[in-house]
């Protein structure tokens, strides 16, 4: 397009020329003004005008014999451009394809471009590292570290994350500190972050992740979700437990993962109340099994108010095998284990696995039935194996039966509900 624009400005000139020259010849010459210049003993004189337009025709000229003479030089620069950049794409598919030394060897030709001279330097860094050679691979972060700070402190972040170096990954990226971290720079620090237990700092960045798209939508509901419920784990009391609680978002405090690292957190600080009403919360809002299974296993009392609502939700919920598990825990620790056993097999005819069996050899080795105690035991191996459980004794054809038989489940519109 260059040389477009040039003959185009070149006949403008022309034009404008010519049309200069014909209103100077109808012009009356003693009205224009003169212009005299003395030189080596001799005086040049024109019109004003005529001095001017030979001013710009000279200035012109000038600026005409100054391209042509760089424009030698402008070729070789632009072809020395067109050299690095085939290079560093040759070199960015060697080290695509797992070329180590040709990748690094050509992107060390395109170091010296100074628009592609950094992502040169990250590529030779990137295949150093591919063929094992750490000295080579820190002597181009030293020449990074100079060329553009910010690059190489991202580099040596990842580099130092991957090799489980979280402290040291924060250490690097905090080079870069002066200057608002990229969207990877603050992935990479959420998740150094989240790695040493400092969770709550790193949800702090997520709306700032949000904001750049740093991660796919799906990805970054997982990453708030993991972080959610890591600083939950982490709160050191029950002040601050509560405060990161209040803090998160009402859809995030109805998610099974979050609801039991609260209730967990909660019950190890002895905040029973708040771990049960919780989970009691969130069971009423949406069930979930894993929730049902914790309700019964935190190391709490308030065992008959648990065992009430419990049955309360046996009557919506009569084919979960975690409720049914959480109700002989709670049976158990009420003393009643004959109603125990009968939740546990009830729980196993609705396929209830190793935790239903594990809790039965508890129950009987404290009943002192130690041969089915063993028993017990020995099918919770099976079913965390996947194998198949041997039948205990003493459970005639009624029983079985009653253990499977449910009430059907229906929906508010009277829809049964398929098993899942």
């Amino acid at each position: 397009m260059k040389p477009y624009r040039w003959l185009v400005a070149l006949l403008v000139v022309a034009v404008l020329g010519v049309i200069g020259a014909q209103w100077l010849a109808q012009q009356d010459q003693s009205t224009l003004g003169q212009v005299i210049v003395r030189t080596g003993g001799y005086d040049y004189s024109t019109t004003l005008p005529r001095a001017l337009l030979l001013l710009v025709l000279a200035w012109l000229a000038l600026g005409l014999a100054w391209s042509l003479l760089r424009l030698p030089f402008r070729a070789w620069g632009r072809y020395r451009k067109r050299q690095g950049r085939a290079r560093l794409i040759e070199a960015l598919r060697a080290l695509q394809g797992g070329h180590w030394l040709r990748a690094e060897r050509l992107f060390a030709a395109a170091v010296e471009d100074r628009e592609v001279g950094a992502i040169a330097l990250a590529g030779a860094v990137r295949a150093a590292d591919g063929r094992g050679d750490d000295a080579a691979a820190q002597g181009w972060l030293a020449t990074l570290a100079v060329r553009d700070p910010a690059a190489h402190a991202m580099l040596q972040g990842e580099r130092l994350l991957a090799r489980g170096l979280p402290v040291d990954a924060i250490n690097a990226l905090d080079v870069a500190a002066a200057q608002p971290l990229p969207p990877r720079g603050l992935l990479l620090r959420a998740r150094a972050l989240k790695m040493i237990g400092r969770a709550d700092e790193a949800y702090g960045l997520l709306g700032a992740l949000r904001q750049q798209d740093a991660l796919p939508a799906d990805e970054l509901g997982r990453l708030e979700l993991e972080l959610a419920t890591q600083s939950l784990r982490d709160a050191a009391d029950a002040n601050l437990l509560a405060e990161r609680w209040e803090a998160m978002p009402k859809p995030l405090r109805t998610e099974p993962s979050v609801v039991a690292a609260y209730a967990e957190r909660a019950a190890a600080l002895r905040w029973d109340e708040a771990a049960l009403r919780h989970i009691e919360q969130a069971l009423d809002a949406r069930w979930d099994e894993s929730l049902a299974d914790l309700y019964g296993r935190l190391p709490i009392g308030h065992v008959d108010s648990r065992r009430a609502s419990a049955q309360r939700w046996l009557q919506a919920h009569p084919a979960s095998p975690a409720l049914l598990v959480a109700l002989a825990r709670l049976a158990r620790k009420q003393g009643q284990w004959l109603q125990a056993q009968d939740f546990l097999h009830r729980a196993l005819a609705q396929g209830a696995g190793a935790d239903a069996w594990e809790e039965m050899g508890a129950g009987f080795a404290a009943a002192g039935e130690e041969g089915l105690a063993r028993r017990a035991y020995a099918n919770a191996l099976h079913a965390a194996r996947g194998e198949a459980a041997e039948e205990l004794p003493g459970r005639d054809l009624r029983e079985k039966i009653f253990d499977r038989a449910v009430v059907e489940d229906r929906d508010a519109h009277g829809i049964p509900r398929l098993k899942d």
